[in-house]
């Protein structure tokens, strides 16, 4: 077998199709029909041992990457390895001290990255590893029960279901029988799921099309454990093996942490041309060395030592530790707030999140509902409500009885379990459950069912209790679910429904349905509460008819109209002020939702994401073609006001005059659900990025829609974030630049940030630190780029005259000082207030590159003038020793004490006035720019909150002043320093003030002056170049957006729309 493998997928050669086929599922193609006969007697041995060998093992295989492996990647980064050649060179100049100090630096760093990197290789193989060895029991075709290895199970295989806490290794499709799993491995919830049989559909539709977005309810997903099976008459519970090793859900997962999307984020690129850039400046400098060396004939040997020495001088040997620090000071404060990071490159780019998507249930909202009351009807008119939280229990009827039995509840180990929604509806009766014996059912055959019976706050009932005999589960797509029940002793039957109150009100007779329904409705969803339906009929079934054979269209017809359930789905306390807080910093925020479009519009008004007063809501509805009827796409505006009943299907739509977006402060927001999404980006794909420009709320989207979404918003240049916390977000989580999960559960671990805290005041803490640490990375970036400059500049200076700094006069420049500001500069921490705007993301944007250009500049001003007036000074010789402090008139005379010329003392390449003068300069001239650069608002807290940075600092600055104004031999000949006149001393303190002086003016008042360079720009008209920008001032100048009252066509072939004028001149009328 010839194949290939990509990300841990195997790829097949066919030589028939000349290509290379991706193998390990079941076709697509199979119908429901061919899944049942073609794979229900399982495989052979042969068809076995052929597919294994085509597909592989059935095995989720993550190898522990080894350190040596880790350390040596680590190592070849070539910052490390410019780094080893930098050392190795200032070693052999003698530079012992410092370069023993960076290599220590060095390796606690590296040690420190490749233990990480170790931690996450294990705990990542830790988690698969359990899946790969499970013992099933496999039906193997002629030859019946086998117990085998899970890693020997290929598609197609049937595997029974026997036991509890079975483990799926595996994606299987369910056959028949049913049974409860716990999905929250791969979902973050931990909400038992029901999983029921794939039907025998006689139809050539495809399997997943028959099944539309239900095909979940049949497949058990690896890594999700099954926790109750109910068997059928053949025996227990059978599935089909669909997928195995990497492609299943949990190896999609799996591989999307092993491969997760690049990290595209510009710093970083910036990086490597300044870096260039630098690179260039040391190769100037070391041509300028040969060119001085070769001039006063050197040696050769020398001369190439010293101009080596001299390009590793601009290019700062500590950067890549040191711009990590504000990152890891960063994580540590998020830890402190229970915010959990295991991408901590991602932090940097929170700083530049300009939108952040939210799921809505258990993210803005709680996670659970409170029952508020029901609205009973009867004879066609609602009655007065009954209120849960005062009164006497619910009484007992149809309404009771459809809420005590309408729901996908289980009892698991003596506790009831299930969707939080049907288990308040439920707790709300006083009713209670447990399994039933068949004995409790006539019609039951070998399967257990359900019983509800009154409980002891239940009001009196007429029954003894009533078995739930058959389900249709609820579905997304159909917007409700029913049951069929009996009542104990008695042989009738009954049939209940609950769903969205539009959908059951259509399967209810039209007498029964109250005339003022819709306004009823809207009077409660319009404030936030959530409306289910509830509908009843009896149901007529012959002596043979079997209820497993009914299907939904067969009973689904002809009830009666029950009443309306309502619950408050209350907003979380700190979802309304954190919206505030991201509106208030210019943060786009949007819905993403699986709940309902009139729901998510109404928590969106209540939340503050859309402004209720000066917003409109415009309702983008798409529809697939139909036969020659190609796609449409129609643009309706959402009114408090709604029609009545019979004039139209949408019931929270009408149509209101366009003329109102010309007024001033009018804001207007585009809703979808994920069918019209789906259908825009496929046949309107020109209208997307309009219409995503202002689109709030996106409800009944699917996961990978909700992923497909965040990466559209990336192409229109926006850094998005997304906070969620079910697995149908995990997609959405990883594809954002910064995902934060409100999830505990495994899920989590392909979100790049885990917040224990469940609720969404993680985002603006995130999006805080993230603008602090990517403030910070820059200052440091600038620090280090500006300090390796100064001492560049006064190298360069010495070298004129073949002279160097001595050994420990880089010792206190580099360790003393800028090593120690490296550390510390970054514990500056997050202003408490989002400011209105992001700090700028790029590191050649013209105020940094400005900042770096002027500070050399007036450094190399200052040294130079030290360099050239110093020689000028009566007291200025060429000496070669120590010789105490000259007075300042003191005139140099050739012949001094031992009456020893100066053209005859041995040369000495640190000793000099020269040497004297720029040391003080440069050394100072590094804590100048330290503090200038640590610049606190409006993205940090003031510089003077960081009390390490700042006693660090005083004391730099004291034992700096203390070696120049200290007439101490023993430190100057340590330093290798020339004692200089007072009065020069003074010069050069006043020239480090005047320094310090022109510089805080440059960066506080000109480069950091966000007026000044917004007048600039617009001064030269430039304008932002970001997608989203260029798109937004195009469509400020199209009279005819947004669109309303308006119906579009799709275009074959071209993606974009043409308006129907029909459909405008018919709602004219």
């Amino acid at each position: 077998v010839r194949y290939i493998r990509v990300q841990k997928i195997r790829y097949v050669w066919d030589a028939s199709a000349k290509r290379f086929q991706r193998i390990g599922s079941l076709e697509d193609s199979n119908t429901c029909y061919e899944i049942h006969h073609k794979f229900a007697d399982g495989l052979t041995t042969h068809e076995q041992d052929f597919r294994k060998l085509v597909c592989g093992p059935n095995a989720i295989e993550v190898e522990v990457c080894p350190i040596w492996k880790l350390l040596f990647k680590e190592v070849l980064n070539p910052f490390y390895v410019f780094q080893a050649f930098t050392l190795t060179l200032w070693i052999s100049q003698g530079y012992i001290e410092y370069s023993v100090a960076i290599i220590v630096l060095s390796v606690i760093s590296i040690a420190l990255t490749v233990y990480d990197l170790r931690q996450q290789s294990v705990k990542l193989h830790n988690l698969v590893e359990e899946h790969n060895n499970v013992r099933v029991t496999a039906w193997i075709k002629h030859e019946g029960r086998r117990q085998m290895e899970s890693s020997s199970l290929v598609p197609g295989d049937i595997i029974l279901l026997e036991g509890q806490k079975l483990s799926l290794p595996c994606d299987a499709i369910l056959l028949d029988g049913s049974c409860i799993v716990n999905e929250g491995m791969l979902t973050g919830e931990s909400v038992p799921v029901t999983k029921t049989a794939l039907p025998h559909s006689e139809n050539t539709l495809p399997w997943k099309t028959h099944s539309v977005e239900d095909y979940r309810r049949h497949v058990l997903f690896c890594g999700t454990e099954v926790i109750q099976t109910k068997q059928t008459v053949k025996g227990p519970p059978r599935a089909v093996v669909l997928q195995t090793g990497f492609n299943t859900a949990k190896g999609d997962l799996v591989r999307s942490i092993l491969y997760p999307k690049p990290l595209n984020f510009k710093i970083y690129r910036d990086a490597f041309k300044f870096i260039l850039g630098l690179l260039v400046i040391a190769i100037l400098g070391m041509i300028y060395a040969i060119c001085v060396y070769t001039s006063h004939k050197q040696p050769g040997e020398v001369t190439l030592a010293m101009a080596l020495l001299l390009l590793t001088v601009p290019v700062p040997p500590a950067l890549p530790a040191a711009l990590t620090t504000g990152i890891v000071y960063a994580q540590r404060r998020l830890k402190k707030k229970k915010i959990f990071c295991i991408s901590p490159q991602r932090i940097n780019i929170c700083g530049q999140i300009n939108l952040v998507c939210f799921d809505k249930t258990g993210t803005l909202t709680e996670d659970g509902l409170d029952l508020w009351g029901t609205i009973p009807c009867q004879d066609g008119s609602f009655q007065k409500a009954h209120h849960f939280s005062s009164g006497p229990p619910l009484p007992w009827g149809p309404l009771c009885c459809a809420m005590a039995t309408c729901h996908s509840l289980l009892v698991l180990e003596g506790k009831i379990q299930g969707d939080p929604l049907d288990l308040k509806m439920f707790e709300g009766t006083g009713w209670e459950m447990e399994e039933a014996s068949p004995e409790d059912s006539k019609t039951s055959t070998a399967d257990e069912h359900t019983v509800i019976k009154p409980g002891r706050d239940a009001s009196q009932a007429s029954v003894e209790g009533i078995v739930v005999l058959h389900q249709f589960p609820f579905s997304s797509s159909l917007q409700r679910m029913s049951v069929i029940v009996q009542e104990l002793g008695k042989n009738s039957y009954d049939v209940y429904m609950k769903g969205a109150p539009e959908m059951v009100a259509s399967f209810c007779t039209a007498e029964t349905v109250p005339r003022d329904f819709l306004q009823e409705l809207q009077g409660y969803t319009s404030q936030g509460f959530r409306v289910i339906a509830l509908a009843h009929k009896a149901l007529a079934v012959g002596e043979d008819g079997r209820l497993d054979d009914l299907e939904r269209e067969e009973v689904e017809f002809g009830l009666t109209f029950l009443g309306l359930l309502v619950m408050e789905n209350r907003l979380k306390n700190e979802t309304k002020p954190v919206l505030e807080e991201l509106t208030a910093a210019r943060i786009r925020t949007v819905m993403v939702t699986g709940d309902n479009l009139q729901t998510a519009i109404t928590v969106a008004k209540n939340s503050g994401m859309i402004s209720s007063s000066s917003s409109k809501v415009i309702l983008v509805e798409a529809s697939e073609p139909e036969g020659p009827t190609p796609a449409s796409l129609t643009w309706q505006l959402v009114e408090d006001k709604h029609p009545g009943l019979g004039e139209g299907k949408d019931l929270c739509i009408t149509i209101e005059d366009k003329a109102e977006f010309g007024r001033p402060g009018t804001e207007f927001h585009f809703a979808m659900n994920g069918k019209s999404y789906q259908v825009l980006t496929k046949y309107f794909s020109s209208l997307v990025p309009k219409v995503l420009l202002n689109g709030t709320v996106f409800a009944r989207m699917s996961p990978s829609q909700k992923s497909s979404l965040v990466e559209e918003f990336q192409k229109l240049n926006y850094y998005v974030g997304m906070c969620g916390d079910g697995a149908n977000d995990c997609g959405a989580l990883k594809m954002a630049h910064a995902g934060i999960s409100l999830s505990e559960q495994e899920a989590s671990v392909a979100s790049p940030f885990t917040s224990q805290t469940p609720n969404i005041q993680c985002v603006p803490e995130m999006i805080r630190e993230g603008r602090a640490s990517l403030v910070s990375s820059f200052a440091v970036f600038k620090y280090l780029t500006l300090y390796c400059l100064i001492v560049f500049v006064g190298t360069a200076l010495l070298y004129w005259q073949l002279q160097v700094f001595g050994n420990y006069q880089y010792f206190v420049q580099d360790v003393g000082i800028t090593i120690v500001v490296c550390l510390t500069m970054s514990l500056t921490q997050a202003h408490p207030k989002l400011a209105p705007y992001r700090p700028s993301g790029q590191l050649l944007s013209p105020p940094l590159l400005l900042s770096v250009v002027l500070n050399v500049g007036f450094s190399l001003i200052v040294q130079v003038c030290g360099f050239l007036l110093v020689k000028q000074q009566p007291w200025y010789a060429e000496i070669r020793s120590h010789r105490g402090c000259p007075s300042a008139n003191q005139t140099w005379t050739p012949v001094l004490g031992n009456g020893t010329a100066n053209s005859t003392e041995p040369h000495n390449r640190v000793l000099s006035y020269e040497d004297a003068t720029l040391w003080p300069l440069t050394t100072v001239n590094c804590l100048i720019v330290a503090f200038v650069f640590s610049k606190g608002k409006p993205f940090r807290k003031p510089i003077y909150t960081n009390y390490v940075f700042c006693v660090a600092l005083c004391v730099q600055l004291g034992v700096s002043l203390f070696l120049m104004f200290a007439d101490m031999e023993k430190i100057y000949t340590g330093m290798e320093l020339l004692c200089t006149p007072m009065i020069w001393r003074v010069y050069i303190l006043v020239a480090i003030v005047v320094l310090f002086c022109v510089s805080y003016f440059t960066e506080d008042a000109v480069l950091q002056n966000r007026r000044l360079w917004l007048w600039i720009k617009a001064l030269f008209r430039f304008r932002s170049s970001s997608q989203y920008r260029v798109l937004q001032r195009k469509l400020a100048q199209d009279p005819s957006w947004p669109p309303v009252n308006r119906r579009g066509l799709a275009e074959p072939g071209k993606g974009g729309t043409y308006v129907n004028p029909a459909y405008e001149e018919s709602e004219e009328k």
